[in-house]
């Protein structure tokens, strides 16, 4: 068996259901130790609730001070990621134990398989493998991990990343290590994510007997016509990163439950999935625009998941990409479709964040796996990415002494 499947294994066993960690961070900072890294817990609960309690690792490997090295001013790298995972579903509807890894034809299964202890082992034997090889490192490396992303993620990274920004450290790429991929380990990343933002609208009605409508004002009929305008609109175009911002419905709910009463209110979450062409404000004034143009009494409520980050084609996509390559032979396709991630919040405080990681056809489903190839591969692509990253730094620093033993 080889490292990097035996730990991805351990992490499965234990059963991290969001927030819990049971002890994933331990191993790992275990592991992290051995290797020179300084590790700080930092958890986190709302407050009186610390039952809830957020588990978060922030663990750093400084540059050594030495003779043509950085130092502490080192360029900084990022892995990025959780140990939590989403609940189970029906355990009888699964074919082996969740938390038993098991495996069968070339896959492993288990809950975290995919999403996301198989990135979090690959990262942590990919940095064995790299300072095993490399003796004077001309970049920092650190991890930062949670076990609330799968949750509320209000005690998770963000809370980490302002504990960061306390602590003047600087960052300077990020890898988080959500699965991205399609059919096969790094043929696709992601180089940002759209911006998340909902809204629960009350449209206010009159209640009354379903056969004297002259006596009640349906709040669902008053606010259909402005579900239908809502639903046409162009919110913008995209552009050459994102595609348009979208905006959905995702529940309605109104009535008592009989049926011969007119509800007294209409309840709409929504939520809009935007780009970096639409603001936060525009996207609020302009939904309000039509609900005030069809004079509707209404109440709205808006919380804002997270705004849009790019990471443009610069130093960490170009290393990664060519990590990618040299194992999968092909070139890693970039996207910033799909759902948010943690690297909305690592965004506001590092200037290049991407994700990379497996696919992600299983995730959040019964029977969740992974390839048991796509685990060593996925090591081999973060070792590749430490490596070019040398390269890289150690120029930049000038240095002309071997780096490796």
């Amino acid at each position: 068996m080889s490292t990097t499947l035996e730990l991805t294994e351990l992490l499965i066993s234990k059963a991290s259901i969001t927030p819990l960690d049971e002890h994933c961070q331990d191993v790992i900072a275990k592991r992290l130790q051995a290797l020179g890294f300084a590790c700080e817990h930092l958890p986190s609960a709302p407050e009186g609730a610390s039952e809830l309690e957020v588990q978060n690792l922030w663990a750093l490997k400084t540059a050594p001070n030495e003779p043509g090295a950085q130092g502490a001013s080192a360029p900084v790298l990022v892995f990025a990621g959780h140990t939590d995972v989403v609940p189970t579903g029906p355990m009888k509807s699964w074919s082996s134990d969740p938390f038993a890894p098991s495996k069968r034809e070339g896959k492993l299964y288990g809950r975290g398989a995919s999403d996301m202890k198989s990135s979090l082992a690959a990262m942590v034997v990919a940095c064995e493998e790299f300072y095993a090889k490399v003796k004077h490192p001309t970049f920092s490396v650190a991890f930062l991990l949670t076990s609330d992303e799968e949750g509320p993620a209000t005690h998770g990274t963000v809370a980490v990343c302002d504990w960061l920004t306390a602590q003047q450290q600087r960052l300077d790429w990020c890898i988080v290590g959500e699965p991205t991929s399609v059919n096969i380990c790094g043929d696709m990343i992601k180089n940002g994510r759209r911006g998340t933002l909902s809204g629960k609208l009350v449209v206010k009605g009159l209640q009354g007997h379903i056969a004297y409508p002259h006596l009640a004002k349906n709040p669902i009929h008053l606010v259909a016509p402005a579900l239908a305008e809502l639903v046409t609109i162009e919110w913008d175009q995209g552009n050459e990163f994102f595609q348009p911002t979208s905006w959905q419905i995702s529940n309605i709910h109104a009535g008592t439950g009989a049926s011969n009463v007119i509800a007294g209110e209409c309840v709409i979450d929504f939520n809009f999935r935007f780009c970096t062409e639409s603001s936060v404000q525009s996207l609020q004034q302009r939904l309000q625009s039509v609900l005030d143009h069809h004079a509707l009494e209404y109440a709205l409520q808006w919380t804002l998941g997270g705004q849009p980050f790019i990471t443009t084609p610069g130093a960490l996509v170009e290393v990664v990409q060519s990590a990618i390559e040299s194992v999968i032979h092909q070139r890693a396709e970039l996207s910033t479709t799909g759902g948010t991630s943690d690297g909305r919040f690592i965004a506001t405080i590092c200037p290049e964040v991407i994700e990379l990681g497996p696919p992600n056809a299983s995730i959040h489903k019964v029977d969740e796996h992974i390839a048991i190839a796509d685990i060593d591969r996925l090591k081999n692509i973060y070792l590749g990415v430490l490596e070019r990253l040398q390269v890289r730094t150690n120029a930049a620093a000038g240095q002309t002494t071997p780096t490796a033993h």
